[in-house]
């Protein structure tokens, strides 16, 4: 009998070990399988007269390969590489929206620049004005549409972050689920290693899209944490993430934790990885600098180019109006806790000196900060108006209050909405409002090069003399207020002259070239009436307009330069990201999946090792049954 139930035992462990090889072939492409591993263990020993026999063996468990650290490791990794590779996916879609060569906005912002040439040198001609209304029509459009394509990409990728929230909270709940069979299965012996599995693959799945942070209780049920301690599940209860608006700028999103039905803002630094944190980056960070770049190089460009136009005399003799229809004033948008009535806006006052970024004005006891939100610099006031980086922050209303703040985006809306103001050809303030008049006396070293009112200014066509000196210095005569001092005290009061260098007094610039010759004169004035089809003197000034320095020391014709090259930069930066947190966790998955996986050549060694001792089981029972059967039968005589 002892043999039968060895060789029995025998029989059917060995029918089980077969089974779990099975089980780990069938499942060698199931994702999130771990190979499972039967444990065999001798039955033990009975004692007889002439010595200790052994009773078989037994199944002890069937356990899964498994390695908690290894596992961690790879979804810790995995969700960096998910949030780096959906960042550079959406950047490299950003970056498709800013082209070169003759379809991007630095060949129409040049175009537009460039066709003043021609109206510079026939100022009269209307087809040349046409030219220059049709290349500045379509510098503007470019900037909308680009604008467009950057709302959409921002429409889409909130869709995306919405999405992404959903498919967090249905996992909780599913793991919540997983929780509760974990729970019903009780602190057994024998785990559950298929539930187990389940339970795992979950967690990766839920690492992908946000970085979560776990702990296991002794049945096997996990508790899952995100941004650090909020915990989206805990035990069978499940809690979820919401997307939620900015209650001081509606058009963007935020991640809220939601627990019992109270909401908590996240802050998306504290979202690690996962490709939740790679869409927050993109649209909050990626996106907005882009955007206010895009809305800087509007915004500059049109005060620019206004500021100079309306310098200028159109065709009829009128003052030159604005070319493009000047930006609204920025609104501060009030933070939702703010207690007071007041109320802010920011305007252009400088284009040269604005900066790229948001700001965040706050009222405090001792007075004013105004943050620049790209960086955190802080500009102090006591009081508003004030100018900060190009802007004028303005008090519209009165009535806040310590404590209150506003958020205020001068560059949001700036390409949106940029259209041309001017429609006729007749209206381009092509002449200068000023003329030159050499001296008839004048020998012929010295040329004008141009002459153009540079400023408003209440003395612009007084009449000015200029007149050199033998030492190559000038006198100036007839000067209004507010002009530079002398170079040289005198007597007689004097400037010095260099060939090529704008000579700039009362509101206008004037430009000669040569060598100066002693009596050389120059009389500036108001430009006589009727001379507008023959003056270009704007013409000039608005061509000049390329080499100003307007973006951070970045001549305005390469405004766009900078603009592509941010882009490249953030692209080119993220690529790297992505393809090194890729390859690690590329190699943290490899190593979980050589402890975890299934080895097929492994397996069917295994399977081979199994068969055998199973047949041979089976010819031990039929030998143990045979020796019984003549046992009986010699009995029975």
């Amino acid at each position: 009998m002892s043999s039968l139930n060895i060789a029995t035992r025998a029989l059917t462990n060995n029918l089980a070990a077969l089974q779990v090889i099975g089980h780990n072939i069938a499942n060698v492409n199931t994702a999130g399988y771990s190979r499972q591993n039967i444990e065999l263990t001798s039955s033990g020993y009975q004692k007889m007269g002439n010595g200790y026999f052994g009773k078989g063996m037994d199944i002890s468990t069937v356990e899964r390969a498994h390695n908690e650290f290894l596992t961690r490791e790879a979804r810790t990794t995995g969700a960096v590489a998910a949030s780096d590779a959906l960042r550079l996916a959406r950047l490299e879609q950003l970056e498709a929206a800013f082209p070169t060569g003759t379809s991007g906005l630095g060949a129409a912002m040049n175009d537009m620049l460039n066709a003043w040439s021609d109206v510079s040198s026939s100022p009269g001609n209307l087809t040349a004005r046409v030219v220059t209304i049709a290349r500045a029509e379509e510098f503007a459009s470019r900037l909308r549409n680009t604008a467009g394509t950057l709302d959409a990409l921002a429409a889409t990728t909130q869709q995306q972050v919405h999405g992404t929230v959903t498919s967090v909270n249905t996992m909780a709940k599913e793991l919540a689920t997983i929780n509760k069979r974990l729970t019903e299965a009780g602190s057994q012996t024998h785990a559950p290693n298929d539930l187990l599995d389940q339970r795992d693959q979950l967690l990766r799945e839920m690492g992908k899209k946000v970085q979560i942070s776990t702990v296991e209780a002794s049945n096997g049920t996990v508790s899952v944490f995100v941004a650090g301690s909020q915990p989206l599940v805990l035990g069978q209860t499940a809690n979820e993430l919401a997307v939620a608006r900015d209650p001081a700028d509606p058009s963007r999103i935020g991640i809220a934790f939601v627990q019992g039905g109270a909401s908590t803002p996240m802050d998306n630094a504290t979202l690690g990885g996962g490709e939740l944190s790679g869409l927050m980056k993109f649209l909050n960070d990626d996106l907005v600098d882009v955007q206010n770049l895009l809305g800087r190089m509007a915004l500059a460009t049109a005060s620019t180019v206004n500021a100079q136009h309306t310098l200028g005399v159109d065709l009829q003799g009128n003052p030159g109006q604005n070319f493009f229809v000047p930006p609204a004033t920025a609104l501060g948008k009030a933070a939702a806790g703010n207690t007071g009535t007041g109320a802010v806006s920011a305007s252009v006052s400088n284009p040269a000196a604005l900066i790229a970024s948001d700001y965040e004005v706050r009222f405090e006891a001792a007075g004013i900060s105004v943050v620049r939100l790209s960086d955190g610099n802080v500009t102090s006031v006591p009081a508003l108006p004030t100018e900060v980086d190009g802007l004028t922050f303005n008090l519209d209303t009165a009535g806040a209050v310590p404590g209150d703040s506003f958020k205020v985006r001068p560059f949001e809306a700036a390409a949106r909405d940029l259209q041309l103001a001017i429609g006729s050809p007749d209206r381009l303030a092509a002449s200068s409002p000023v003329l030159v008049t050499p001296g008839t006396g004048n020998n012929t070293g010295l040329s004008v090069e141009s002459l153009y009112a540079s400023s408003a200014s209440a003395n612009l066509t007084d009449p000015v003399t200029i007149t050199f000196l033998a030492n190559g210095t000038f006198t100036a005569t007839g000067l209004g207020p507010g002009n530079p001092a002398p170079d040289n005290p005198g007597p007689p009061a004097s400037y010095n002259f260099t060939p090529g260098e704008p000579m700039v007094f009362n509101g206008w610039s004037l430009t000669l070239r040569g060598s100066p010759t002693a009596g050389d004169s120059f009389s500036v004035g108001a430009a006589p009436p009727g001379s507008t089809t023959q003056n270009a003197g704007n013409a000039t000034a608005m061509l000049a307009l390329r080499d100003r320095a307007t973006f951070e020391g970045v001549p305005l014709a390469d405004g766009y330069v900078s603009l592509f090259s941010d882009v490249g930069t953030r692209v080119q930066s993220a690529q790297f990201a992505a393809e090194f947190s890729g390859q690690v966790a590329t190699t943290a998955e490899t190593a979980r999946a050589n402890v975890a996986g299934v080895n097929l050549d492994e397996e069917a060694a295994r399977l081979l090792q199994y068969q055998q001792a199973y047949q041979a089981a089976a010819k031990f029972l039929q030998v143990a049954q045979s020796t019984f059967d003549s046992l009986l039968q010699t009995i029975g005589r």
